[in-house]
């Protein structure tokens, strides 16, 4: 099991955040196994399809800087062309091959860990230096894997090589009765196709290496639980900071629902307790909206914001406890409240009206509260003497 400097068991895997700060540092995950496997068997491909022409292209540098006139052989500047020419040749023989070689080697590498160009992972590091770090880093277990890995590849290698030297002996042997020319094309062939075969036993190698350097990796990212904590301490902050944080929050949020409170057509209250401010259009909402609602003391600044703003405020103790604990604030009354709530509100609108010369309309007396609504703490059913008073409705004035 991993441990850290502290002697703490590193049981929890890698954050995003630890994974991401690794990256930063260069610490990603490499084969060197895959990078060697994919860059010897493209290099026999590239081989096999470009090594005809290649062959020709040297067969034409050779010509041309030893087959040429006598009077060249006195000219300085003659042969400073032919130079630059074979040197010309030559670049264009490379290049493509070269080419290939070079893309290989950068993309081999992201194929596991990805693009890295970290800056960090250049900066140079005198601990590095140190013999005896050294020595650790060939003693530790990684050295060890190491070791294994180097004589499984010569084993491996050999053991290939050794079948394929065995496969074409006979070839081999009857190279020396063919003629120069098809010697030679034989030659490249038997190469090619042994080149391609040594490359390709390295997937074997390739295979095991990149899960192995996967698992280490994450290994080596694993954290411990107090560095776990910490982590999410300094990514979410103190708990001061956050307790700071929701205040603020529900400051805004409270100073946000009573701006709401003068809007309202009506506050159902406790009488002190809760009280409830629902508001109501017939051709915008399809029910009544909770626009704000509290206990004890946002209870008393809705109940004093109302009056203030000639809100009614009418007094009905379960249904605004049921209201409490079954809505939230921007949500519409429940369906089995509407009997009740539209009593209230059909009561308020009339006493509205009556200001106006209308009829003073009757107070209604028994509000239904289904006892589904009855549940949990606050929800009790109302006692005999819970019920709403006759005069409990005021206008606000």
């Amino acid at each position: 099991m991993a441990e850290n400097e502290d002697g703490q068991e590193k049981t929890e895997e890698a954050t995003p955040k630890r994974q991401e700060e690794a990256r930063e540092k260069g610490q990603v995950p490499r084969s060197k196994e895959l990078t060697t496997m994919a860059m010897l068997l493209i290099a026999s491909f590239a081989l096999l399809m470009l090594g005809e022409s290649m062959i020709t292209q040297l067969g034409n540098i050779m010509s041309l800087g030893l087959d040429f006139e006598r009077e060249k052989a006195f000219d300085h500047w003659a042969m400073l062309e032919v130079l630059q020419e074979g040197i010309y040749q030559g670049i264009s023989l490379l290049l493509p091959f070269m080419l290939v070689m070079v893309i290989t080697s950068i993309a081999a590498p992201a194929a596991l860990g990805g693009w890295n160009f970290s800056t960090k992972a250049l900066e140079f590091k005198f601990d590095k230096l140190n013999p005896l770090s050294g020595l650790k880093r060939i003693f530790a277990v990684r050295g060890l894997v190491e070791l294994v890995k180097a004589l499984a590849k010569f084993i491996l290698i050999g053991s290939v090589g050794a079948w394929l030297l065995m496969g074409y002996f006979p070839e081999l042997m009857g190279l020396g009765r063919e003629s120069v020319e098809h010697a030679l094309a034989h030659t490249g062939q038997i190469l090619s196709h042994s080149f391609i075969v040594l490359s390709a036993s390295l997937l074997v190698i390739a295979g095991i290496d990149v899960p192995f350097q996967l698992w280490e990796h994450s290994r080596n990212l694993k954290m411990t639980r107090q560095e776990l904590k910490d982590e999410n301490k300094n990514t979410e902050g103190k708990p001061e900071v956050k307790s700071r944080i929701r205040s603020m929050q529900r400051e805004i949020a409270q100073r946000r629902m009573m701006s709401e409170v003068p809007k309202a057509d009506v506050i159902i209250t406790n009488p002190t307790h809760y009280a409830i401010a629902l508001r109501y259009d017939a051709k915008t909402m399809a029910a009544p909206l909770v626009v704000a609602k509290g206990v004890e003391l946002v209870a008393s600044q809705i109940r004093t914001v109302a009056v203030a703003n000639k809100v009614p405020l009418f007094e009905a103790p379960p249904l605004a406890r049921a209201l409490y604990y079954s809505t939230e604030i921007d949500q519409e009354v429940p369906a089995g409240l509407y009997l009740a709530v539209a009593q209230i509100l059909a009561y308020v609108f009339q006493l509205k009206a009556s200001v106006h010369g209308a009829p003073v309309p009757d107070r209604p007396g028994d509000i239904p509260v289904p006892e589904d609504y009855f549940q949990g703490p606050g929800h009790e059913k109302p006692a005999d003497g819970d019920e709403q008073h006759p005069d409990s409705t005021t206008q606000g004035d």
